[in-house]
């Protein structure tokens, strides 16, 4: 068995102007299958060559395996984070543990930006829930996942390597982190808090 790329939950030019259908093409059709080629490569002929990507990445010894896993996982779980029809203020049980949590939206979405726009090199913005229900916004290095290091469990995520934004926003990360909130998935980050 072999790992797949998974399909993308929208069409390549849907989230565009906030994200172009050239960056979803490089950004999906090449960074996140690459993974997927690499991963398929390091997995033929072992034990793992059976086994789905979220059990390789939680499991696998840290290293060539475990970044491709998980950057596999890590871009699914963004690519379901976004929507077209994504973007406002959230409502039902993600904007009420929000406010809650962090006062209000505004300062919610401050601290994720801030947390988003001076991570120092490649990596990852992350909600993520902890074991008594609270939201917190952590930040990985690399192929970092909140899952494999117990952080909590993962609610939206915004990807901060340049290949996600250097196509529409060249240097600038924190254009993208502001037009990232036009697109949020709030049904997707809903689902995930009350699972």
């Amino acid at each position: 068995m072999s790992i797949t790329l998974p399909p993308l939950p929208w069409a390549r030019d849907a989230l565009a102007p906030t994200l172009s259908e050239e960056t979803i093409d490089y950004h999906y059709g090449k960074h996140h299958a690459a993974y997927v080629t690499k991963l398929n490569g390091l997995i033929a002929g072992t034990d793992w060559e059976s086994r789905p990507v979220d059990d390789i990445m939680m499991n696998c010894p840290m290293g060539g395996m475990f970044n491709n896993a998980a950057q596999i996982w890590n871009h699914t779980f963004y690519w379901n984070s976004l929507s077209p029809q994504g973007g406002g203020e959230p409502s039902g049980p993600i904007a009420e543990a929000i406010t809650r949590d962090f006062g209000s939206f505004d300062n919610f979405k401050k601290e994720f930006n801030t947390v988003a726009a001076t991570h120092f090199g490649s990596g990852w913005a992350w909600v993520v829930k902890d074991g008594e229900g609270k939201l917190k916004i952590v930040g990985t290095h690399d192929a970092g996942n909140p899952l494999r290091d117990g952080s909590g469990t993962p609610i939206i995520t915004a990807d901060v390597w340049e290949h996600a934004y250097y196509i529409d926003y060249r240097n600038a990360r924190p254009s993208y982190l502001e037009a990232f909130w036009n697109i949020v998935n709030w049904d997707f980050a809903n689902a995930n808090y009350s699972a």
